[in-house]
């Protein structure tokens, strides 16, 4: 991590805390910047207005700026494509940037009460039913509702914003708001496919064999994932620490209560095998998008990685549009995963709005857009499970870019 070039270095370690740490919605001010076609220039009067130097990092997360860019094609690029997104956000109204997204969050929790209810019907299909109901509820609040709070996607407000991170990220995903805030905005989308801050070598496990891995294993997913957030709490202040771990029992708790006192549940074992069975119901997919995204394409060094513009359209891909996993993960998780590392702070109804322009620059330019269905990744995955997932992934190096 020494070696990462200066424009791209974190002021601090990514266990450090205090006001340093990164916000869920720190970064959106750089897609209406007003001056788009110098980023150099764009920092400084950013500086000189009084904005802080964390803003200079997601200025250049959005923007590809950085030293030594100055009147390249690869800055011009960027910035290009950059407008054209721009002018769209802002002749956008509040509902296609924020409200369908939020709509759909909504309707998530209103399948709650009648889940709940089902859950206590004696008839196996009516049960079958809430199950599923609760599911489906689960995925949509845990994974579409977190990843857009971890953006700062949900609201205009930084208080409001992280409120909301707080609310999805630990009471409902049953994980630590500050590490996952950090570790996604800080690392993944800072460094994607940087070989040892960005390449995804979280999600890899190489002592499993790849059925376990991929088809077994993700099961364990909501027994992994509170254990993992307390093994973050260590980086934490106290009082951070005992929010976190007083908000992911109160999530925990209050869906047991609800199972006991509303669905008639007579035991404690029954109750949660209940809550591990929903909120296992999409941790397979959740897995495979996240490896499938990413793993398997160009892998850059710290010290050589291309511009921003490069580096995405290399180390992202998209997967097609499936009606099921667009609803649930969100269309920036699933068809729109290009648009949003390019620009991390749209909604997930914003980046399906903005495809049509970025896939159409992106191969004008003669850039890389790259999709794959589903299915062709998986059997990808098990048929190089040793090369993909196991072994060290081989370096790109991207001759007259980096």
């Amino acid at each position: 991590m020494q070696n990462v070039p200066e424009e791209w270095r974190e002021e601090q370690s990514v266990g450090g805390g205090g006001e340093n740490d990164v916000k869920p919605w720190e970064g959106r001010e750089a897609l209406f910047l007003t001056n788009t076609g110098n980023s150099k220039q764009d920092m400084d009067k950013r500086k000189e207005t009084g904005v802080k130097e964390r803003g200079k990092e997601n200025g250049e997360m959005m923007n590809g700026g950085g030293k030594g860019m100055e009147g390249t094609d690869k800055e011009s690029l960027m910035m290009e494509l950059t407008r054209l997104v721009q002018k769209t956000v802002k002749e956008s109204s509040w509902w296609e940037r924020r409200g369908i997204d939020i709509t759909i969050l909504a309707l998530a929790f209103l399948l709650l009460p009648p889940a709940f209810l089902l859950l206590g019907s004696s008839q196996v299909l009516v049960f079958v039913l809430g199950m599923v109901l609760m599911g489906v509820s689960h995925a949509v609040i845990t994974i579409k509702g977190t990843h857009l709070a971890s953006h700062g996607s949900l609201s205009e407000s930084p208080a409001w914003a992280e409120v909301w991170a707080v609310f999805f990220i630990e009471v409902c995903g049953s994980f630590t708001a500050r590490a996952g805030v950090t570790g996604h905005i800080k690392m993944h989308h800072a460094h994607t496919n940087v070989i040892g801050l960005g390449d995804s070598s979280t999600w890899k496990i190489p002592c499993l064999p790849r059925s376990v891995y991929l088809f077994i294993a993700p099961l364990a997913v909501p027994i992994i994932t509170p254990l993992v957030a307390l093994g973050q709490l260590k980086d934490h202040s106290v009082s951070q620490a005992l929010r976190t771990v007083l908000m992911v029992f109160l999530g925990f708790y209050s869906q047991y209560w609800l199972l006991i006192h509303v669905s008639g549940f007579q035991g404690p074992y029954s109750s949660l095998l209940c809550m591990l069975l929903c909120r296992a119901m999409f941790s397979i997919p959740y897995i495979h998008v996240n490896v499938f995204q990413h793993i398997g394409l160009s892998m850059f060094s710290p010290t050589r990685r291309p511009k921003r513009i490069y580096q995405m359209t290399h180390g992202v891909l998209n997967l097609p549009r499936n009606p099921l996993l667009d609803w649930i993960f969100g269309h920036s998780l699933i068809n729109c995963h290009v648009e949003h590392h390019l620009f991390p702070f749209l909604s997930d109804h914003m980046c399906l709005k903005v495809k049509p322009i970025v896939s159409h620059y992106l191969k004008e330019k003669e850039l890389p857009y790259q999709e794959d269905r589903y299915l062709s990744r998986l059997q990808l995955f098990f048929h190089k499970y040793q090369e993909l997932m196991v072994f060290a992934p081989p370096i790109t190096e991207l001759v007259g870019v980096q």
